[in-house]
């Protein structure tokens, strides 16, 4: 249900449109060059009078647009509620009717007497019965009719205002599910294939078996406590893949260089958090892995004006086209898309002579919360 309380700037608004009203009116009875109401009434009266009447209404207007939240014309009910808006409506036309009258009736002075006793012409008598017969609250009716129609359309806009709020969150809720189906899907894979490593090392290097480990609970211990995050900064994405790439040096037995060349300026940009590591351990499982003697990866970051571009090549055989399978890659297109939508990608080359480079590339945002950096930067 919506929150249909009127604050104080709306209170303010009703009062001073009310108010502009009775300033309209009473300008409008001024220069009427027919005059205003009867003989003997005060001069005051053609501006007074509008004023009472627009305050009148203005400390209704409150009470009646609650009716148009409260009483919401459903399907179901419609006919019922109607008849009681109805009778309602009526009630306040009437009061407002006789308030009015009262209020006339106050403002004028009484006439003066003529020569011989009889008195000059003044307001005909009020009698109740034949004012509310004679239909003569009609007006007062169709304000009120105004105003409640105001009350619907403020209900409707608040609901839809409403529901466009809750889709937005469901929205942002569904995607935070599927960055972290994403993320779950990488951490398995990335351990299932680091505890194989040290696996095949148990027998060979007890010493870096245990090093291993140690660096591996590390890397769980970050990627539990970063689980909730889904940018981070490229410094510490760099450090997490730091310390993966320490458990992968004592596997390869010093057969891997690992060459990084990053821009210090952008180490403070953001990027999707564990961006790097599929795209690492890709190169050394299906790059270095199948290469005979030394194996490199290379490692950089650089700015293309305003985007960052991550790139990272090993010196392997390299592959045939651009492979769209495995955990990692679809994992990590499929955070760029959720992310930054067609703005985040990831391609992946071979070279002519052998060697595969992937360049993911993505908007340029800091921590600091700019979403871009000025070209002149």
């Amino acid at each position: 249900m919506t929150d249909s309380r009127l604050g104080w700037r709306s209170l303010l608004a009703i009062f001073t449109f009310w108010t502009f009203l009775a300033i309209l009116s009473a300008a409008s009875r001024l220069l009427d060059p027919r005059g205003f109401g009867f003989r003997g009434m005060s001069p005051a009266g053609p501006i007074i009078l509008p004023f009472i009447e627009s305050w009148l209404w203005a400390a209704l207007t409150p009470l009646i647009l609650h009716l148009g939240a409260r009483f919401s014309l459903e399907r179901a009910t419609w006919p019922r509620r109607v008849l009681l808006l109805l009778v309602i409506g009526v009630g306040v036309a009437i009061l407002m009717y006789f308030l009015l009258t009262l209020a006339r009736e106050l403002i004028f002075d009484p006439p003066p007497l003529r020569h011989g006793g009889m008195r000059g012409e003044g307001p005909p008598p009020f009698r109740p019965a034949r004012e509310i017969l004679g239909f003569r609250f009609v007006p007062q009716l169709l304000f009120y009719f105004a105003i409640l129609t105001a009350g619907f359309a403020r209900e409707y806009f608040l609901r839809d205002r409403e529901r466009q709020a809750h889709g937005i969150q469901l929205q942002a809720q569904l995607a935070e599910a599927k960055l972290d189906a994403l993320r779950m899907q990488i951490n398995p894979h990335f351990l299932f294939n680091t505890l194989h490593a040290i696996s095949a090392m148990v027998e060979r290097n007890p010493a870096g078996v245990r090093k291993m480990i140690a660096r591996l609970s590390e890397l769980l211990r970050y990627t539990t406590d970063a689980h909730a995050r889904d940018e981070v900064s490229l410094r510490e994405e760099l450090d997490f893949l730091g310390r993966y790439l320490e458990i992968m040096e004592i596997r390869f037995q010093g057969r891997l260089i690992i060459d990084r060349q990053i821009d210090p300026a952008t180490l403070d940009a953001l990027v999707p958090n564990l961006i790097l590591q599929p795209i690492v351990e890709n190169a050394l499982e299906h790059g270095v892995s199948r290469k005979k003697g030394e194996g490199r990866v290379e490692i950089t970051s650089g700015r293309v004006e305003n985007r960052l571009v991550l790139t990272v090549r090993d010196n392997g055989p390299g592959v045939r086209g651009e492979p769209e399978s495995g955990v990692g890659l679809a994992n990590t297109r499929a955070r760029l898309t959720q992310l930054y939508g067609s703005r985040g990608t990831l391609r992946l080359t071979s070279g002519a002579e052998g060697g595969t480079t992937a360049e993911i590339s993505l908007p340029l945002h800091t921590i600091g919360g700019t979403e871009e950096w000025p070209l002149d930067a």
